[in-house]
C-alpha cells in the first residue's frame, strides 16, 4: 500500500520532531511490507497559492501526484497560534489543481491526523486540519494522535516513548489494515 506522511513542519533540522515522527512511521510501514513516501514541506518550494496561474508550477503538479497516487495518508503539523502551519494550509490550498481529476481532490481516501504542542493543545491542530480534509472529499481516521511533546521522548530523549509507540502504531494499523472501508 502506498502511504502519504506529509509534514507541514518547517523545522530542517535532522532531530527536528517532525523528522523524529516521519522517520519512526517510515520504518514501521516498511517493516509492515507498505510503501511510504515522505513529503517535508520544508524541502519544497511552494509558491503561495494563486488561483491567477494558468498552468500550476512543476513543484505543484509533483505535489498533487504524490497526494493523489497515495492510497492513504498521514497528515502532521506542529501546532501554530491554535492551527497548523500556514505553509501546510498553503499547499493544501494548492490541491485545488485536481479539482477535475476523476475522482476530484482526495475524494475516499482516508487521513491519518498529528498533532504536537507543548501542551495540551494539540488537539486544536488536529481539529483545524479536519476540516481541510472533509473539504478535499476525503475521511478523517476517526483515531488521531495529539502530541504533548515533553511526553514524546522516553527519559533520555534517545527514542518516541512507548506511550507515543502505542497511539501511532495503532493509527498506522488502523490505516492499512483495511478495516476501515470507504465507499465512494
Amino acid at each position: 500500500m502506498n502511504v502519504l506522511i506529509f509534514s507541514g513542519c518547517l523545522d530542517k533540522r535532522e532531530h527536528a520532531i517532525s523528522k523524529r515522527i516521519a522517520n519512526y512511521l517510515m520504518q514501521q510501514l516498511q517493516l509492515a511490507g507498505h510503501v511510504p513516501t515522505v513529503y517535508f514541506i520544508s524541502d519544497h518550494d511552494i509558491p503561495l497559492f494563486d488561483f491567477a496561474w494558468q498552468t500550476p508550477p512543476a513543484v505543484i503538479r509533483e505535489m498533487s501526484d504524490i497526494f493523489l497516487h497515495a492510497e492513504v495518508q498521514i497528515w502532521m503539523t506542529p501546532l501554530y497560534h491554535g492551527s497548523m502551519t500556514g505553509a501546510m494550509k498553503n499547499c493544501l490550498d494548492w490541491l485545488e489543481v485536481t479539482r477535475k481529476c476523476s475522482p476530484p481532490y482526495l475524494e475516499g481516501k482516508i487521513i491519518g491526523l498529528i498533532c504536537w504542542a507543548d501542551g495540551l493543545h494539540a488537539l486544536q491542530g488536529v481539529n483545524a486540519m479536519d476540516p481541510v480534509v472533509k473539504a478535499l472529499r476525503a475521511w478523517v481516521l476517526p483515531f488521531c494522535v495529539p502530541i504533548i511533546k515533553q511526553n514524546l521522548f522516553n527519559d533520555s530523549a534517545e527514542s518516541i516513548s512507548k506511550e507515543y509507540k502505542q497511539k501511532l502504531d495503532l493509527m498506522l494499523d488502523l490505516l492499512v489494515s483495511k478495516r476501515i472501508e470507504v465507499i465512494v
